[in-house]
């Protein structure tokens, strides 16, 4: 599906390209054209307005250049005189222009036969490579030819160029093009991958308890006895209610996934919820053999809902109290900064390593791989992650030999002036 996606995108992009590419180079060739025909047409108007005559017994031909942007090209260009013959035919005289010994050639009869063979009074004789135009004058018609070789050599030595800059951009922006079709469906990419991982591991979790209680069942429908075992019934509502607390947790990540369910943020004591948690959590980590030590500053308000944050805080000090080193101690702090709150739960024991603790909040993840362990999900971190950034704050994990710590940071709340 990835790679179906990452061909569809470099497709559009390259289709747009090509469109953007062949305008582009269109209108540039359409404008050199546009130009260079504005040039023959404007050397043609001159030398047609312009009067015949002789000098020295020789007729003048005015060498006559063309301004462009500040230079002076010249353009090769004649003139003829044309009377037509009451019978058919006609006469022609040359009557200036920068061609010598045209007059009475069979070339010059054949660039005239084809222009008079054109009804318009403006057009090109291809064969000769020709623009022209006819003024008729009454008694004669005034023909002005100019050469278009140049014109046509500068439109062809420009498309040959624009091709190859056309290819080139095309194969760079191609490039470019797969480049970014790999960065931008890397995100899709990874929730593809994550939502596979997600499906296998909730399966694996679910599998589990439904496969406990059904042996559990099974027994109390065969067995025969006046007083079906205790233990088999708890063991049913047990599983029961983990599989519950597991489709709970796994509603509430699909929820913030979709957008749903956001918490309703208002100023919340986050010294009040701090201290609520470590008196809850207290007795626990006192018989886990884990004494729980806590130092929290007083009135440290932030924007939040207060049951959100009690469930994160709650998750840091549950995984502190499970996997923390046995006899270690618990700490708990709470201070803040100029603009943040800052909470810390830290506990000793084995360091994480660092390939580890970069994944420490995916969803079904837990460092010591354990599927056996019934008393977690892997999804409590992932879960208070989600919370952390709907508050538009930070979790963050580090580890090292001395303790692994869980660093909550929230923006204080801003009491309006």
């Amino acid at each position: 599906m990835i790679k179906k996606l990452r061909l569809k995108f470099v497709a559009a992009c390259m289709t747009l390209v090509t469109a953007v590419l062949a305008a582009v180079f269109f209108s540039i060739f359409m404008a050199v054209l546009d130009s260079s025909t504005n040039l023959s047409r404007e050397l043609l108007q001159r030398v047609v307005q312009q009067d015949d005559f002789y000098m020295g017994g020789s007729i003048f031909r005015p060498e006559l250049s063309i301004d462009v942007g500040g230079d002076q090209v010249l353009l090769p260009y004649f003139t003829v005189n044309v009377w037509l013959r009451p019978g058919g035919g006609y006469n022609a005289e040359v009557t200036g222009g920068t061609y010598n010994n045209l007059q009475d050639t069979e070339t010059l009869k054949e660039i005239l036969s084809q222009c008079l063979e054109q009804e318009a009074s403006e057009g090109v004789i291809p064969h000769y490579q020709l623009r022209y135009l006819r003024v008729d004058n009454g008694l004669y018609q005034k023909l002005a030819f100019v050469d278009m070789s140049m014109e046509r050599a500068i439109l062809s030595k420009m498309m040959v160029a624009c091709l190859a800059i056309a290819a080139m951009a095309f194969l760079l922006l191609l490039a470019i093009s797969v480049l970014l079709a790999h960065w931008v469906t890397r995100p899709v990419e990874k929730a593809w991958s994550q939502q596979k991982q997600f499906l296998s591991d909730a399966s694996h979790e679910l599998k589990t308890p439904l496969t406990v209680i059904l042996s559990n069942a099974e027994m109390l429908e065969q067995a025969n006895l006046p007083e079906k075992p205790a233990s088999w019934s708890d063991n049913i509502h047990s599983e029961a209610r983990q599989m519950k607390r597991l489709v709970e947790q796994m509603l509430s990540l699909a929820r913030s996934d979709n957008m749903t369910d956001r918490p309703v943020l208002s100023e919340v004591c986050l010294s009040d919820v701090a201290a609520d948690c470590a008196l809850a959590f207290e007795p626990v980590a006192f018989e886990a053999g884990k004494p729980l030590e806590y130092e929290l500053a007083e009135q440290i308000f932030v924007s939040g809902d207060a049951d959100k944050l009690h469930q994160v805080i709650s998750v840091l000090l549950d995984n502190a109290i499970k996997y923390g080193g046995a006899g270690g101690t618990i700490h708990l702090e709470l201070l803040s900064t100029e603009r943040q709150a800052r909470l810390t739960v830290s506990n000793p024991g084995e360091p994480i390593p660092p390939e580890q603790l970069s994944r420490l909040f995916e969803r079904f993840y837990r460092a010591d791989a354990s599927r056996g362990e019934q008393s977690g999900f892997g999804l409590g971190l992932p879960i208070a992650s989600t919370i952390v950034r709907e508050h538009h704050g930070t979790l963050k994990a580090e580890s090292d030999a001395v303790s692994t710590r869980f660093t909550l940071t929230l923006p204080l709340f801003k009491h309006e002036r």
